[in-house]
């Protein structure tokens, strides 16, 4: 397998195996705090027992209640780990989420986020994603005006283009893009080959594509996966996690969940070697069938 570390922005040394606390939020809609929330910091615990030591969340996960969440568990651990969070997107229910990067509103947020975390500087700053009514630069020129400050170290882009990684980098170093992209769905292949001849690292949301794999539907792309996988005596979601990390040496994954033994069970992607990887690309349906 590459690497199992990256170095954010070349100093910033994290496991690619991290992860993602969204999912430690009332439901539905990430909205309120998570009800269980002496469970929800044994599980964060839990994750710096396995090794992981780079955690993903964002002011509007709860909204705000996530951040706190991670603050308090991960507050003996501050010398090594790395907390990464988001501004840029207002939740004000369950259904209701819109873009909101006045650099006012990611200063404010920013401020909050420090407050929750429990840090002095927040160690990767993303963008949520860029509000169409607010100039792009405008929104970048915020984050550096707070990296300036002391307020951020590192800053991170959600949701972009090619085109908007570049305008952002004429202002300010990019060391993340955090964008959707999982096995199934590769739309997004040209940003994260963009972001490995930069050497940013990738983030890709949304990892196990939010859905059950069918072992039962057609050989597609995902009954490829199941298929494979079952062969291999591995989940889906084990050997799809393993895809993302021997297909780019800078992704770093942040996959959720709320159970500790499926967080456990996500760990074991990291020991999936690349054999296991071949085969999945390289599927034959009639092989599969002869095993």
């Amino acid at each position: 397998m590459s690497a199992a570390t990256f170095r954010l922005g070349g100093d910033l040394e994290v496991k690619r195996m991290g992860y993602g606390a969204m999912r430690l939020c009332g439901q539905p809609g990430n909205f309120g705090p998570y009800p269980d929330w002496s469970a929800g910091i044994a599980l964060i615990r839990r994750a710096v027992e396995l090794g992981v030591n780079f955690f993903d969340t964002a002011h509007a996960y709860g909204p705000g209640w996530n951040e706190s969440l991670l603050g308090e568990a991960l507050s003996p651990f501050k010398a090594s780990v790395v907390i990464a969070t988001k501004g840029g997107v207002e939740k004000s229910a369950a259904d209701k989420v819109f873009p909101d990067a006045r650099p006012e509103t990611l200063r404010l947020r920013c401020e909050e986020s420090l407050t929750r975390l429990q840090v002095e500087r927040i160690a990767l700053y993303q963008l949520h994603r860029p509000d169409p009514a607010v100039p792009f630069s405008d929104s970048i020129g915020a984050l550096a005006q707070l990296q300036a400050e002391g307020k951020i170290l590192h800053i991170g882009l959600s949701n972009v283009g090619i085109e908007q990684i570049e305008v952002a980098r004429t202002m300010v170093q990019v060391v993340s893009v955090q964008n959707r992209y999982n096995f199934l769905e590769r739309e997004d292949e040209s940003v994260l080959q963009h972001c490995a001849k930069h050497g940013i690292a990738y983030l890709p949301w949304g990892p196990l594509a939010a859905k059950p794999f069918a072992p039962e539907a057609p050989l597609t792309c995902e009954a490829r996966l199941s298929a494979t996988a079952a062969t291999l005596g591995l989940t889906p979601g084990q050997l799809a996690l393993a895809w993302l990390l021997h297909h780019s040496p800078n992704i770093l994954l942040i996959p959720g969940t709320t159970s500790v033994k499926h967080m456990e069970e996500n760990m074991r992607a990291a020991t999936v070697g690349p054999e296991s990887i071949r085969l999945l690309n390289e599927f034959n349906p009639e092989a599969v069938k002869a095993r």
